[in-house]
Formats: structure tokens, C-alpha cells, sequence
């Protein structure tokens, strides 16, 4: 007669080959100070506020232009998905070289998102490109009105003063750029080269 221990045994051998792994881990009991795997939330975006006062305080060059460029990305979306599509037509149209067709893009740009300060930032360069340079002005200063951290409208602003041989309102324009983005290219040039005509004109 089989003793009764190996009988218990030999009946138990199916039902426990019947238990995968998987099902062992699933039906193990917490053990005491085991702790669920970290889940770290998505770190938080920037704001745009943040993000230019880092453009402010950096002393680094590329780190203040890797800054730069985010802003930029900020800047450059319209929100409309129509606005974005003409401008981006106007681009293209512009390296073809063919500027009145970029600017009536940008002009249907501006009519659909007034309150987009780039729109008004970008139509000004074609305008500039089409050496109309009181309505680029104009674009321009629109532009700063809607966002007056805008530190590439600044400089082209003041570009385009020194272009007209103002250079009071250039020195001032180069100065604000210089202000939002103290490691921005050639603008201390521009104003160390400018500084001692304007400021000296009256010693």
C-alpha cells in the first residue's frame, strides 16, 4: 500500500503544474516595505517668462542661445493651424525669391491673427526684403506692442534705423535687444560702435 505522504503528493503534482509563474506573482502577498516602482510625472515646460528671464541672467553664450532658440519655438506658433500653414508658404516663397507673394501671404497671416506678434515680426522682414522700410518699421513696432520681450524685432529695428542713418533710435533699439538678451551676436558691436556718436554728440 502506497504510504499516505507520497499519495498526498502525487495527487497535488497536476494543480500545481497548472500555475504558471505569472500567475505566482500575481497571487504573491505584498511583502512588508516593498514599494511600487517610482512613476515620475513629465517634467514641467518652462513658461515663457521663465524662459527669458534665464535668457536675462545667462553669462554663457551657447547655453544663452540654446534659450534663445526655445523662445523662438514659442514664439513662431500661431495657434492656427491656417496661419501657420500661410506662413510657412511665405517662407518658402521667400526662398524663391519671390517677395510680393510672401508678403500677400503674410498679409492674410496678419488679417487672420492680429494679436500674433511673429506674424507681424516676419511680415516685416519681407517687407525689408521688398526695401519698403517704413512699413517694416511699422510691422515692427507693431509686433513689440503685442510682445515687447520680442529681442529679434528689437535688433532688426534697430537695423533698420542705422540703415536710415538714425542712429539715436538705432543705439536705443539695439540697447533693448541687448537688455532681453545680453549674449545676443554683434549686438555689443553695434553699440560700442554706435555709443560714442550718439552719447558724445553734445560733450
Amino acid at each position: 500500500m502506497m504510504p499516505s505522504r507520497l499519495l498526498v503528493a502525487l495527487l497535488c503534482l497536476p494543480a500545481l503544474a497548472a500555475v504558471s509563474p505569472a500567475s505566482w506573482a500575481a497571487s504573491e502577498p505584498a511583502r512588508p516595505g516593498r514599494v511600487a516602482p517610482d512613476t515620475k510625472p513629465a517634467p514641467k515646460m518652462p513658461s515663457l517668462d521663465d524662459l527669458f528671464a534665464r535668457l536675462r541672467a545667462s553669462e554663457d553664450p551657447a547655453e544663452a542661445k540654446g534659450v534663445a532658440r526655445l523662445i523662438e519655438r514659442r514664439l513662431a506658433g500661431s495657434g492656427s493651424p491656417t496661419a501657420d500653414l500661410l506662413t510657412d508658404r511665405a517662407r518658402q516663397a521667400v526662398t524663391a525669391h519671390d517677395f510680393p507673394l510672401a508678403a500677400e501671404l503674410m498679409d492674410r497671416v496678419t488679417a487672420l491673427e492680429p494679436d500674433w506678434s511673429e506674424g507681424w515680426n516676419r511680415r516685416a522682414t519681407v517687407f525689408w526684403l521688398l526695401t519698403d522700410k517704413d512699413d517694416a518699421i511699422a510691422d515692427l513696432k507693431r509686433a513689440l506692442v503685442l510682445e515687447p520681450r520680442h529681442f529679434e524685432a528689437w535688433a532688426a529695428l534697430g537695423r533698420i534705423y542705422e540703415s536710415q542713418d538714425d542712429k539715436g533710435h538705432a543705439l536705443a533699439a539695439f540697447r533693448r535687444a541687448r537688455a532681453l538678451y545680453p549674449q545676443m551676436d554683434k549686438i555689443g558691436e553695434a553699440i560700442d560702435r554706435l555709443t560714442p556718436e550718439v552719447d558724445g554728440r553734445d560733450l
